[in-house]
């Protein structure tokens, strides 16, 4: 498939994100958002790199190996995780953030759902405000980031990640988001938040079941027509598990798998655990022609 063909399957894909103080670009490949968890219980790798200083190493590891993107977080949005008081979360991501200002030029992002939390990590250096309730969950938010003029990714999530996966329901788990996107972007640009700031994601894992999951990853291309950037974290997720009858197996090579599926969709941003692996196979996928854009059968 050329560019020409790409461009044809999806007219309406955005091709930049203007962030706090430069704009990305996109071409056919995605580019990789890397995970930096400052935490001691994030469902991956909680615990990993809580040191401050072993979470810079592993960020600037990230850099070398090609990520896009620094997500920075201290807070774990697990399934059932606790929440983490303010002075806590400031205590793990500032000192983190404010040190990769000063190595890497590679836009900084803060996932956090508190205004305060997001309006420091502004101040030491980060591009990004990346907020799993879509700005809803602190009333204070949405002024943050008007005044920061951060990028923005607002995700959905039903629920919240004590309560998400109780029950999750859907009448068509696409559509339903597809709609919820549609709303909160909406909402965001009436709020004086320019649409050229605003990424979106739809939330793989948040409040979805194992076939939820499914449906949303092999259903991301139709998000395209919101006219934003795509936002997709499904790296190491609990579905991949189930998926291989495995919970306890590693989840690299089903991460990739995924990834390969949602560049096929022109998806934006992927964000990972694992930079190199994804990034290596993305590079074959894109220079081999990727697939042929037929959508395959969703695994019961």
């Amino acid at each position: 498939m050329n560019d020409d063909q790409f461009s044809a399957r999806f007219p309406a894909r955005a091709s930049s994100w203007k962030l706090r103080t430069r704009t990305l670009t996109f071409d056919r490949a995605p580019q990789l958002m890397a995970i930096i968890n400052v935490t001691p219980d994030s469902f991956s790798d909680g615990g990993s790199y809580f040191d401050p200083m072993q979470a810079v190493e592993r960020a600037i590891r990230c850099v070398e190996e090609g990520a896009a993107i620094l997500d920075v977080g201290g807070e774990s949005t697990r399934p059932y995780s606790e929440t983490v008081d303010t002075s806590e979360e400031l205590r793990r991501v500032i000192p983190v953030i404010a040190k990769l200002s000063e190595l890497t030029d590679v836009p900084i992002s803060i996932d956090t759902s508190k205004a305060v939390v997001a309006r420091e990590a502004i101040a030491a250096g980060a591009e990004i405000i990346n907020d799993v309730t879509g700005l809803t969950g602190d009333p204070q938010m949405m002024k943050t980031a008007l005044r920061s003029e951060a990028g923005i990714c607002a995700m959905h999530m039903q629920g919240t990640p004590q309560t998400m996966q109780d029950d999750p329901q859907y009448d068509d788990v696409v559509e339903d988001i597809f709609a919820y996107l549609t709303a909160r972007r909406d909402e965001l640009i009436a709020a004086g938040i320019e649409a050229e700031r605003i990424c979106l994601d739809p939330g793989v894992g948040f409040g979805k079941t194992h076939q939820h999951n499914l449906q949303l990853m092999a259903g991301c291309g139709r998000y395209h027509e919101l006219e934003r950037p795509l936002l997709v974290g499904h790296s190491r997720k609990g579905f991949i598990g189930k998926l291989l009858e495995n919970a306890d197996a590693p989840r690299t090579f089903g991460t990739v798998g995924g990834t390969l599926a949602l560049a096929r969709q022109g998806v934006q941003i992927i964000r990972v655990h694992e930079v190199r692996e994804n990034l290596e196979a993305l590079r074959l996928f894109v220079a081999c022609g990727g697939a042929d854009g037929v959508p395959g059968e969703i695994p019961a």
